[in-house]
């Protein structure tokens, strides 16, 4: 996966915005203004992914490529290597897991709107 394969994946969910909050370098994609993923726009190594606390925790031990988020809450977010012998099919599941994740948060209004 690239970055311009991630962006379009992230892209045609539902309700996805993108922006640049943090500088022209990183790509932060947002559902309904919440933030469920981000990248380096000219390194794409590694993307960060919200993840369930508990899940994040099996994922770190049972994936190399898989770590506690880089300058996010280690507690709810994984940093993703590309690079480290991973699929397009597993790293969309996390990408996947995250945009499910913060929509179930939203409220019942949004989460109706996004079904639309």
């Amino acid at each position: 996966m690239n970055i311009e394969e991630f962006r379009a994946y992230c892209l045609s969910k539902n309700g996805v915005t993108e922006e640049t909050p943090f500088g022209p370098d990183t790509l932060v994609l947002k559902v309904s203004g919440k933030m469920f993923a981000a990248a380096g726009i000219e390194l794409f190594e590694r993307f960060n992914v919200k993840c369930d606390p508990i899940v994040a925790m099996e994922l770190r031990e049972k994936f190399d490529a898989v770590e506690p988020g880089w300058h996010m809450n280690k507690t709810h977010w994984n940093t993703i290597y590309v690079n480290r012998d991973l699929g397009d099919k597993q790293l969309k599941h996390w990408i996947n897991h995250s945009y499910d994740l913060v929509v179930s948060k939203l409220p019942k209004s949004k989460r109706d709107q996004l079904k639309k």
